[in-house]
């Protein structure tokens, strides 16, 4: 498999472990999103919305967005599991976007960043590496949050590997996907 098949099937399989997820937290109350919790970040509410804006900043960067530096000052975050799940959701497809339209030349174009006091430039390749690490990094704090609540933490691990077709079956018919335009 060559990396750009791989890095799709990542955009996708993250598209569906965010969905399988915000899918448990969505079911508790908002008292219990924002109920303060141990991890990096206060609350489910807080980590979640940590993801989204990380992911857009990122996903921005890939698509040269403009103006991307005042990101940070422009994201207000979700005061609901039901309008994180929505956002999320649009952040994912937008990635997914990306990734589809991309070939290996775009995987080595320089994406710039743009921080507080300096501009970051990295290949796109290692870009969606590290997003897709950060994404797996601070999902795995909500799924420990929420052996903290009354909704079972689900499983997210399932959705890269052809051995657990039998596991997503659900999750792929949500979004009208097969196991081949999964995996590529």
């Amino acid at each position: 498999m060559d990396l750009l098949t791989h890095l799709r099937a990542q955009a996708r399989a993250n598209r569906l472990a965010n969905r399988r997820l915000l899918g448990v937290v969505r079911s508790l109350s908002k008292a219990q999103f924002h109920a303060p919790r141990t991890g990096f970040f206060p609350s489910l509410a807080a980590t979640l919305n940590h993801i989204l804006e990380v992911d857009q900043y990122y996903i921005g960067a890939l698509h040269g967005e403009a103006d991307l530096g005042a990101h940070w000052d422009r994201y207000v975050a979700a005061d609901s599991a039901d309008e994180l799940a929505a956002r999320q959701d649009e952040s994912d497809l937008r990635l997914i976007a990306w990734c589809e339209a991309a070939d290996a030349a775009a995987l080595d174009r320089i994406v710039e960043m743009p921080r507080s006091n300096r501009i970051d430039r990295d290949i796109a390749a290692r870009v969606l590496a590290h997003l897709h690490m950060h994404q797996t990094h601070h999902r795995g704090q909500v799924h420990a949050m929420l052996s903290g609540t009354a909704a079972a933490p689900p499983q997210l691990d399932e959705f890269l590997l052809a051995s657990d077709a039998i596991f997503r079956g659900d999750d792929l018919a949500a979004v009208g996907w097969s196991e081949a335009s999964l995996l590529g």
